[in-house]
């Protein structure tokens, strides 16, 4: 694969991409694990589906949209649901895990009517479910980079208000922090996050990715910076061990990105089950 690398700009991408995806995926998850809005993930990655899929449909209906990269409606699908996830919050105060089922089901419904429109899948919406390696463009890696710049930036410089929002909402209100366009900022991220892992992971597996290597360092992590660290460096060996072995192996990259996310996680919970047991 070294040498492949060398020569082809399609591996290039991937692997790239995947370094990124490594580091924004984990990073954003421990917030939302902490959170307790794990599902968020899965909601957006299915209203993130139907905007491939409308923007396959359109593609193949209206051949001005022939040169249209289905991550940007992808993208625009993800922002617009994850704005009324936050709506819907509001609307079920005192209900408001009920947004996140309600806004998978409207992805869901969707993406399956956009799917019979267009006559069923292809090989395009394929890979999309499920990532590929050979579709990531030189396009989509500038643009997975724009936003893991973003989301770093904006991560770093709103650090300390995030985590009093993860872990004690009302008092970070009281502190006087904008909580509510803080979860703005912070739940288009996700989204945004969600449309650019897709590629390599696919929209059926990129929840795994924000979610399984949180709760692999929540096993090992002694405070909240270290489960970020230890996050990051599991999504990292899940994103390029899973890119390896799908190369060598002939395997489907998401797939194999998330098992190996699994193996660190039952892994990390035999390792403190064994250190558990040894200090009785």
């Amino acid at each position: 694969m070294i040498s492949g690398l060398m020569q082809y700009e399609f591996l290039q991408n991937a692997f790239l991409t995947g370094m990124i995806i490594g580091v924004i995926a984990p990073l954003l998850g421990v917030f939302i694990v902490v959170r307790r809005l794990s599902l968020i993930a899965d909601a957006l990655s299915h209203v993130t589906l139907a905007g491939i899929a409308a923007s396959l449909l359109l593609e193949k209906k209206f051949m001005v949209f022939s040169g249209l990269n289905p991550l940007y409606m992808g993208m625009a699908f993800s922002v617009g649901g994850s704005l009324f996830i936050e709506k819907l919050r509001t609307v079920y105060k005192h209900y408001q895990e009920l947004a996140i089922p309600i806004i998978l089901s409207g992805g869901i419904g969707l993406g399956v009517i956009f799917i019979s429109l267009a006559d069923g899948f292809n090989t395009d919406l394929f890979s999309y479910l499920f990532g590929s390696v050979s579709a990531v463009s030189r396009a989509d890696l500038w643009t997975i980079l724009v936003i893991s710049i973003l989301v770093i930036a904006l991560v770093a410089l709103l650090y300390k208000e995030l985590f009093l929002l993860s872990f004690d909402e009302e008092y970070a209100r009281a502190t006087g922090i904008a909580a509510k366009s803080l979860h703005f900022i912070f739940i288009i991220m996700v989204a945004l996050v969600i449309a650019a892992s897709m590629r390599i992971v696919g929209i059926l597996l990129v929840s795994s990715l924000m979610t399984l290597p949180v709760a692999a360092s929540i096993r090992f992590a002694k405070g909240f910076k270290q489960t970020i660290f230890f996050s990051i460096l599991f999504g990292e060996i899940s994103v390029l061990g899973g890119l390896f072995l799908s190369y060598y192996m002939d395997l489907a990259p998401g797939g194999t990105i998330v098992m190996i996310a699994v193996f660190i996680l039952v892994l990390a919970i035999w390792l403190k089950k064994r250190s558990a047991t040894r200090s009785i």
